[in-house]
């Protein structure tokens, strides 16, 4: 299929980028874009319960610091520091991560305090002789860009609102006793624990450190700044539980009591800037983003920012969708965070530093995740980032030798499977962002994909990575085929004929795990025998062929060639057969390990689970879009929600949330560099998409409802359109798309081949 399809991807693909031509662009009509106040649609919380594992705090686009609270940790669905099945506080820290399977971060906690300053944590059973308090959801509210909540055991309100490096505090005393804070450097979260830290005294409102931890992240290093609105009447260092004399000490796990005696006003303000690079930044962060005290006119500028970036797409539809809808695209601008000062100094991977960057500096890439539908996102409402992402991604590339695979405050984690960076990158140069070194990202993509780690030695002689050599030799061929085929089609735009070729035959080594028998993709030995037993239900976690999933759910992972995978079928009637009864299957292994990431199961289906998210639309290459319609739509009533628990699985830094965004819409990105969105069942009845000023799109479902969750026919720009897709390119150009909905399947819109998605 890869090759019959070059012209088309040639003429189709590398085409989108003709959107960006001056001339196109002027003879756009003006829209003026209607500032809603859509940030009252967000809520925080949801997604906080169950697996979700998002972030709770306050915090803006993209920002630096994620100031929010953190829980006693009880476990895996603590990653993010908080759970709402939580009633314990032990204090507000400044990192924090949204949505993933491992924890880290949760750097320098405060804690105000009233009475007696223990050193130590309090425990769900004892609140009462170590640090922190008990709380109610009754006296917590969460805003975009605002967190507030009563701390029971001393009686102080607690407010958080945030710049993009600064964290601003606010505690309201409502107790006689002497306040105090507690600033507590000794703690992370999950894997990460401190190997150095340092509190300084520089004066009676200021003080400044450091915190180095290993964890995930195995070398991070984050310094602050913090300023107090009421002057320190005394200082008491600690390492650990050890007295520290003096006002400055070094130490393991550094802690520091400070005393504010009998305030007159009752409330003491912080503000805590953070840098990679020092203190002294630290400062100046603070100095250029929060150089008053003026809270509320802080945390109002912090709704604004976040009401900007959530004016870019304007839906209608009902109450439910508008607050899941508007809540998922709030939680995907948490990630990339950026990770420079205000100077645009940052410290690299090699842990120097670099000063005043021409670029944004971002970090925190979960890209095995993100790949698939949110940076496809970003190319749509972030126009402005996408050089400056990709920026990123070469520094990493320049400073560790190869592009990220999973980037943690200037760290390389190696965690999950592929090179996906090579996908964000093609994408982006086939949709025209270029405003970055081309060659420079050319060599880098081709220069990664060229290692020898998890099996690429195999692939880069032509073969199947053998199970009986490499963990996960399954999970990780499908992943590499996928961005194989995106350097195959960058190498073509360049006109480097020698690597398309090559890179061609890497991206159809995915055939090679396709057993014809069983029809199920499956783990090889070295000497060309499947392996057995083989059970398509087993997913034994980080022990077999696949990755967080099994033999179901991984035959389906190859986004970039639904067609070919259909050709290795033998017809469309059986892969549509096999298709229907991955969702039907609900038998499992009894006592297996199973890895919890496979949750939101519809038959085989896991929608907890990244690699699963472009299955329900493969039904279009087929020619039968309104299966696609109907799982659609199943699954944005049992897996989204406006509870706690709202989300079926981790979140992993927005990928959950852009699913949702892009199928609420009614399309996806099934394959996530060729700038192609597959049609499926809105669930708004309109939406407006900003992509530039000046430029918009409008697709209207006309009659939409519970019942009519079927495109009949469409029109675009007033003419009919028979696609089951729709482009890039369309959108970016701005233009009209009216979906025509209906209770029954059409037997014509997308169904002839030359409808379906190229």
């Amino acid at each position: 299929m890869f090759i019959k399809l070059n012209k088309i991807v040639i003429s189709g693909v590398f085409a989108l980028s003709l959107c960006f031509n001056h001339s196109v662009i002027s003879q756009q009509k003006k829209v003026k874009q209607a500032n809603v106040d859509y940030t009252k649609y967000v809520d925080p919380l949801i997604g906080s319960a169950g697996h979700g594992h998002v972030f709770v705090g306050a915090n803006v686009p993209f920002g630096a610091v994620q100031l929010g609270p953190v829980n006693i940790f009880e476990g895996w669905d603590w990653c993010s520091g908080y759970n709402y099945a939580s009633n314990t506080i032990l204090g507000f820290t400044h990192t924090h991560l949204s949505g993933t399977g491992i924890g880290d971060l949760n750097d320098i906690l405060l804690l105000p305090v009233t009475g007696k300053v223990p050193l130590f944590k309090g425990t769900k059973e004892d609140m009462v002789n170590g640090y922190g308090s008990y709380f109610s959801h009754k006296n917590e509210i969460s805003k975009a860009g605002y967190y507030s909540v009563v701390l029971d055991k001393y009686k102080i309100k607690a407010e958080l609102t945030a710049s993009e490096r600064v964290g601003f505090h606010k505690y309201t005393f409502n107790s006689a006793a002497d306040a105090h804070v507690l600033l507590d450097l000794a703690d992370g979260i999950g894997w990460d624990k401190p190997v150095k830290t340092y509190i300084k005294k520089i004066n009676e409102t200021t003080i400044s450190g450091y915190r180095f931890s290993t964890g995930w992240a195995t070398d991070q290093r984050i310094y602050f700044t913090m300023e107090f609105s009421e002057p320190i009447s005394n200082i008491s260092l600690y390492d650990d539980k050890t007295a520290v004399k003096g006002t400055e000490g070094e130490g393991l796990q550094m802690k520091a009591v400070l005393d504010f005696g009998a305030l007159k006003n009752k409330q003491v303000l912080v503000k805590v800037g953070i840098s990679p690079v020092s203190s002294e930044n630290a400062a100046a962060n603070i100095k250029a983003e929060i150089p008053n005290w003026d809270f509320d006119a802080v945390a109002k500028e912090a709704t604004s920012k976040w009401n900007a970036e959530l004016n870019k797409i304007q839906i209608e539809a009902d109450a439910k969708t508008m607050k899941v809808f508007y809540t998922a695209l709030y939680h995907t601008m948490f990630a990339p965070s950026i990770f420079n000062d205000a100077n645009k100094d940052y410290r690299g991977t090699d842990k120097k530093v670099y000063e005043k960057a021409d670029f944004t500096n971002y970090t925190t890439f979960s890209l095995w995740d993100t790949y698939r539908a949110l940076h496809p996102l970003y190319t749509i409402t972030q126009p402005e980032k996408i050089n400056d992402i990709v920026k990123s991604f070469l520094a990493i590339y320049q400073q560790q030798g190869r592009l990220p695979v999973w980037h943690l405050m200037g760290n390389e984690t190696n965690t999950m499977n592929g090179n996906h960076s090579i996908a964000v990158i093609v994408d982006a140069y086939l949709k025209g962002y270029r405003d970055y070194d081309t060659a420079l990202a050319y060599e880098a993509i081709k220069k990664t994909a060229m290692q020898t780690r998890d099996g690429m030695d195999y692939v880069q002689e032509l073969k199947y990575i053998p199970a009986d050599k490499v963990v996960e030799s399954v999970g990780n061929a499908l992943e590499y085929a996928i961005d194989d085929y995106c350097i195959a089609l960058m190498a073509k735009a360049l006109n480097k004929t020698e690597d398309y070729d090559y890179f061609s035959k890497r991206a159809n080594l995915y055939k090679q795990y396709f057993d014809k028998e069983t029809t199920f993709m499956r783990g090889k030995l070295t000497d060309g025998n499947w392996r057995t037993p083989f059970n398509p239900l087993s997913s034994v976690h980080r022990k077999d062929d696949y990755v967080e999933g099994n033999a179901w759910q991984y035959t389906w992972l190859v986004p970039q060639d639904p067609y070919g995978l259909i050709e290795l079928f033998g017809s469309e009637e059986k892969f549509l057969a096999k298709l229907d009864a991955l969702f039907l299957l609900t038998d499992k292994v009894e006592g297996e390990d199973v890895s919890p990431d496979i949750s939101g199961l519809i038959g085989q289906y896991a929608q907890g689970n990244e690699p699963n998210h472009h299955i329900p639309y493969l039904y279009a290459y087929a020619g039968q879009p309104w299966k696609t319609a109907e799982l659609i739509r199943d699954i944005d009533t049992k897996f989204y929600s406006e509870k706690p628990d709202g989300l079926c699985g981790n979140e992993d830094l927005g990928q959950m949330s852009a699913w949702y965004n892009f199928s609420a819409m009614g399309f996806y990105s099934v394959n996530p560099a060729n700038g192609v969105y597959v049609l499926g069942s809105p669930l708004v009845n309109s939406a407006v998409i900003h992509h530039k000023e000046g430029i918009s799109f409008t697709l209207k479902a006309i009659n939409n409802s519970k019942t009519n969750l079927y495109i009949q026919k469409a029109e675009y720009n007033g003419k009919p359109y028979t696609k089951s897709y729709i482009t890039h390119d369309m959108i970016v150009k701005g233009g009209e798309l009216k979906l025509y909905m209906g209770s029954k399947p059409s037997k014509t819109f997308g169904v002839k081949k030359e409808d379906r998605p190229f």
